[in-house]
């Protein structure tokens, strides 16, 4: 049993947080077809020419300077670097640590390990003189969401194309979780039936919108399934940099020996194990495939990191484990159970998807194999996805009680307008 006590007491211990980035100032709606904004000579208010939103020259870490292509410039969406924490979870194996890299907390609306990867997309849309941006996913996919919110920052449309059940296929989507936050922005949502997503493939689906947006003459840049591309990889081969940098700063974490993610298109445990490889931090990357099985994944970070040059095996530098379960966005009773349990005893909420499935696969490898786990530094990457909870609102519903009118005995003073209603 992973928890035998959902009170468990812990302390937090917290690496430094920058101070949050001003928001933008609003923009006027201009009329189609957008104009994209020229970020580098109008920064957001306070925060110079490097701040929020600033398109900026980008210099690789040292290590990774041999990578070919190198970015030339980064957007920054983020709120970075993002803090590490203690994670106490129950029942760990003896000497066991796990810390937290709240990546959930990059952002509020731009949340999530992908706002990384958008930061190199969306200024190499920017330096294409792009006015929309095209991306594909799930009908509830983080990637999307970001996506439609960082290229409406940007001045830029948005064009979604959502798969979704072929008995859904003709009907409104809806306005839960991150299709609120979609619709609000105005991102365009296309959407196709996961048979013909099946049949047709992301890549020929962008093109086909592609092609009828270039016909309108517009310039729409396409973004891959999760921004995972060669260049979307950067993101998270700066993060290690980022990690790096706050081990210096923190010397009670000292070291890691595990870092465990979850995968969902690649991008992400493409650049962490890259990075963690060539850098100096040299610690273990463990992934847990929410999707596609786990040769796949060996399979595409391969190609991503064959595209920046590096001379070295996925299955070298990376485990991957598959952890999708019941199927992609998809989830047992269970796993609903494990993020209710580890938000009782620890405060942090994960997302059905991705980390709460990455977390529930890792806890209980560490119940069947506990020595494999004794005496190590682990840091769990939080990549976000809290909208994605919405829609298990039905399935979490009856085991969230906690609640009762409160007792108000008739003893009790009451006087009228003496409750101020703010």
């Amino acid at each position: 049993m992973l928890f035998r006590s959902l009170h468990h007491r812990h302390t937090l211990s917290t690496l430094p947080l920058a101070p949050p980035p001003q928001s933008p100032s609003p923009l006027k709606p201009p009329s189609a077809p957008r104009r994209a904004i020229a970020m580098s000579s109008a920064p957001s208010i306070g925060c110079g020419s490097s701040g929020f939103l600033a398109r900026k020259p980008y210099d690789a870490p040292s290590w990774a300077s041999h990578l070919d292509p190198i970015p030339s410039h980064i957007v920054s969406l983020g709120h970075l670097p993002t803090p590490i924490h203690r994670w106490e979870l129950p029942n760990l194996p003896r000497g066991t640590e796990v810390w937290l890299k709240r990546d959930d907390l990059s952002g509020m609306q731009l949340s999530g390990n992908k706002v990384r990867k958008l930061e190199f997309l969306l200024a190499d849309a920017l330096a294409q003189g792009a006015d929309s941006i095209i991306t594909i996913g799930g009908i509830q996919s983080n990637h999307c969401r970001a996506t439609a919110v960082a290229a409406k920052y940007l001045g830029l449309d948005c064009y979604l194309i959502l798969r979704t059940s072929k008995a859904l296929v003709d009907k409104d989507p809806g306005l839960t979780g991150n299709l609120l936050v979609e619709r609000l922005v105005g991102a365009q949502i296309e959407l196709v039936s996961k048979e013909e997503y099946a049949k047709i493939g992301s890549v020929a689906l962008t093109d086909l919108l592609k092609e009828k947006l270039l016909k309108k003459g517009r310039r729409p840049y396409v973004i891959p399934v999760g921004g995972s591309n060669s260049l979307g990889t950067w993101g998270y081969v700066e993060a290690i940099r980022e990690i790096e940098k706050q081990l210096q700063d923190f010397p009670q974490l000292g070291r890691v020996d595990d870092i465990v993610v979850a995968c969902g298109s690649g991008g992400t445990i493409a650049g962490l194990s890259l990075g963690s490889w060539l850098g100096s931090l040299k610690a273990k990357v463990h992934a847990f495939s929410v999707c596609d099985d786990p040769e796949y994944f060996y399979s595409y970070v391969q190609v991503l990191i064959d595209g920046l040059g590096a001379s070295v095996s996925s299955h070298d530098i990376v485990s991957i484990q598959n952890a999708k379960g019941l199927g992609y966005a998809m989830n047992t009773i269970e796993e609903l159970k494990f993020i209710r349990k580890v938000a009782e005893a620890t405060g942090v909420i994960l997302d059905p998807v991705y980390s709460g499935k990455a977390a529930y696969a890792l806890l209980n490898g560490m119940a069947e194999h506990p020595q494999k786990w004794e005496g190590r530094k682990i840091l769990f990457i939080h990549t976000g996805g809290l909208f994605g909870l919405y829609d298990k609102v039905d399935q979490i519903a009856s085991s969230v009680g906690n609640w009762q009118r409160m007792e108000l005995h008739e003893s009790i003073p009451r006087e009228d307008g003496i409750g101020k209603m703010f």
